[in-house]
């Protein structure tokens, strides 16, 4: 088969819009539903004539709760969105892809706002749908100049885009060393048409979505797109052909208008004047289509651009597309289904209820404070004191009536205190439902009510893990939204451009990054209250501290100079500060580097201490050497004495004993018998 005519893919594509507007004017009953219940409209529960009229706003304050803790756990951290390399190199590009989104692209691009009325309609609308695309557009400005000379008006015109509409010449003294002088000064009325570009993120009103019916996913649908109302000037600003563009039937011209409208719009401009026709509204899609337009089999995206209808002849432009720029987000998933569901949905009913309880209990009280009053006629002779009483006026009845009998009033039964326990049954069925109490909105559960502090920390604990989920499942489809501004920033950037960052100019050039890395948006502080934020990080810079004391600064295997930063940083967020530069300064890498060789050079403390027990047990060592040759001396003079002694004592002794023999010698020579000599020396006999 031959390739599909353009009025062939033009008619499959008007089949294909026709069902998605079907589909979304379904949605529309229940979206609009929603939108009344918050804004406390509540068409489907009318109040009842001269009756109370007040309606319950639970939905508003379900999702008031919630929001803040959801947009604070999104767009509360420093890096909403952190890039991961996907090939071995793309480290470095990584890094430098998540400040330049994070800093300079998702703040250009409207992104905060875009966010934050996704997430508002999610919570409201079962959906929040972004979408992102490179806003290139031709600028025009007119300025008037007065006062230049010569110099600054030449280099005021040389710019190409510059057309000088008027010019006045006037001459003017001034004063010089070598007196006044004439001066010649100009006056210029000048023009410039310039094109600019820059990315952009919105997100988009549910009734000008559109996508198909049987899709699950924008990944599935054969069709995504919006179909919205511009003006013919913004399309000629946008590039199209203005013969083409006013061509174009208005939006709306097949309806037929009201006639005071008509006629006062036939007295102020001719339906041929120019200046009318350029504020003039024409019906503007821009659809993502998968079709096969080649007959090669296969369906190819092209993005199809129709305005004033979507014939042949209203089409602007025709290309194939690498991405459907459209990204679905939504709070709760239901299994199988491209539809959320929203805090909208749990709440209504409850609100409905609630609603009619309110009036009843008013009305109700409102009798009790006002009875009817029951009145003899012909009794009372000033009737309008008892119809329009005022304070101290009498009522006067005629002669001989009963006064007691005259005037009563109406017996009404109190009744609205019954109610009050109803109230609350319903108050605590929503919370059942949502998820959402005061633990969702970031206040503690105690700080209203006296309990044990185990009981507070179940009811926050039940709160947050609901809210969790929300941001959790939120988050989810941000990633397909970084994912295609990442894409959009490499593809449409054709130079490199330098910025200021974090008080230094730093140049990117995203011509280099791989558009496929991974990404992760960042969750993690922010869904639980600051109080519990702040310990939490306050624990993790305890751990820290214990590794650095335990394994040094420089080398250590488990904290880094970025896991510090990222400590201190967090902490400072987590306390609702969104600039932790204005507190704490993070090192450069020259700085690291010249941190770390410095604690290089510092002896270990480690083998310091090993040094000093080193000297510590030599000195011991030699103390004790001394102390034992001091105590062996000692000894030795002792053992020296003790012989010396024993030496002495011997020598007396034997000295003694050599005295006392001779002592003894002496008196035996003293003591012998005479006769006995005699006879010795020569007997008579």
């Amino acid at each position: 088969m031959a390739a599909l005519s353009k009025q062939q893919v033009a008619a499959q594509v008007s089949q294909l819009v026709k069902d998605c507007e079907n589909y979304r004017d379904e949605l529309s009953v229940d979206r609009i539903k929603a939108m009344e219940y918050y804004d406390g409209t509540m068409k489907d529960t009318p109040a009842d004539p001269n009756r109370s009229k007040v309606v319950s706003r639970d939905v508003r304050a379900a999702i008031k709760k919630v929001l803040p803790s959801l947009i604070r756990t999104i767009l509360g951290n420093d890096k909403v969105v952190e890039y991961q390399p996907v090939n071995e190199g793309d480290e470095a590009s990584a890094e430098q892809a998540t400040d330049y989104v994070n800093f300079v692209v998702f703040p250009e691009s409207d992104g905060y706002d875009a966010v934050q009325d996704a997430a508002h309609d999610a919570l409201k609308l079962r959906n929040g749908v972004m979408r992102w695309w490179y806003d290139k557009k031709r600028k025009v400005q007119v300025s008037k100049h007065t006062g230049l000379d010569e110099q600054a008006l030449v280099q005021l015109v040389a710019d190409d885009d510059v057309q000088v509409l008027e010019q006045e010449q006037y001459e003017e003294q001034i004063d010089t060393p070598q007196g006044p002088q004439p001066i010649k000064l100009y006056n210029v009325k000048i023009r410039r048409v310039s094109e600019y570009g820059c990315t952009r993120l919105a997100a988009v009103p549910l009734e000008e979505f559109l996508i198909h019916p049987d899709a699950i996913s924008i990944e599935d649908s054969p069709i995504t797109g919006l179909k919205k109302r511009l003006r013919r000037s913004d399309l000629v600003e946008m590039g199209y052909d203005r013969d083409k563009v006013d061509s174009f039937a208005a939006a709306g011209s097949d309806k037929e208008e009201d006639t005071e409208q008509s006629a006062r719009r036939r007295e102020a401009f001719d339906e041929n004047d120019s200046i009318a026709k350029a504020l003039q509204e024409v019906d503007y899609y821009e659809l993502y289509v998968k079709i096969d337009a080649d007959d090669d089999g296969i369906a190819e995206l092209r993005r199809m651009v129709f305005a004033g209808g979507l014939a042949e002849v209203n089409l602007l432009d025709d290309e194939e597309w690498d991405e459907v720029p459209f990204a679905d987000l939504i709070v709760e998933r239901r299994p199988h289904q491209r539809e959320g569901n929203a805090v909208t949905d749990d709440m209504a009913e409850i609100q409905r209820i609630k609603t009619v309880l309110l009036r009843q209990t008013l009305d109700n009280l409102y009798w009790q404070n006002n009875l009817q009053p029951i009145v003899q006629e012909g009794a009372i002779q000033n009737p309008e004191s008892v119809l329009n009483p005022k304070f101290g006026q009498p009522i006067r009845v005629g002669q001989g009536t009963d006064v007691r009998a005259a005037v009563g009033y109406t017996s009404v039964p109190l009744v609205a205190d019954k109610s009050f326990a109803m109230l609350s049954y319903l108050d605590q069925e929503a919370t059942d439902r949502t998820g959402i109490s005061d633990a969702s909105s970031g206040m503690a559960p105690d700080a209203l009510q006296n309990m044990t502090a185990k009981a507070s920390a179940m009811i926050e604990a039940a709160g947050i893990g609901q809210t969790e989920l929300m941001v959790r499942t939120f988050a989810q489809g941000l990633k397909r939204v970084f994912q295609g501004l990442l894409k959009l920033v490499i593809k449409h950037q054709d130079k490199p451009r330098t910025v200021r960052l974090r008080n230094t100019w730093v140049t990117f050039d995203p011509r280099q990054w791989n558009a496929d890395m991974d990404v992760t948006v960042n969750t993690g502080l922010g869904a639980g209250t600051r109080e519990r934020d702040m310990m939490m990080m306050q624990v993790v810079g305890q751990q820290q501290e214990k590794l650095l004391a335990a394994y040094g600064p420089v080398d250590n295997p488990f904290v880094s100079i970025d896991n510090i930063w990222n400590s201190v940083s967090r902490g400072v967020e987590a306390a609702g500060l969104r600039t932790p530069d204005l507190y704490f300064t993070k090192p450069t890498p020259e700085q690291i580097q010249q941190m770390q060789k410095a604690q290089a050079n510092k002896p270990n403390p480690e083998m310091e201490k090993v040094k000093i027990k080193a000297q510590a047990d030599q000195q011991k060592a030699q103390l004790d050497a001394q102390l034992q040759r001091e105590k062996m001396q000692q000894e030795a003079q002792l053992e020296n004495q003790r012989i010396n002694q024993e030496t002495a004592l011997k020598r007396y002794q034997i000295e003694q004993e050599i005295q006392l023999k001779r002592q003894t010698s002496a008196l035996q020579m003293i003591t012998r018998d005479p006769v006995s000599n005699v006879n010795i020396g020569g007997d008579p006999g």
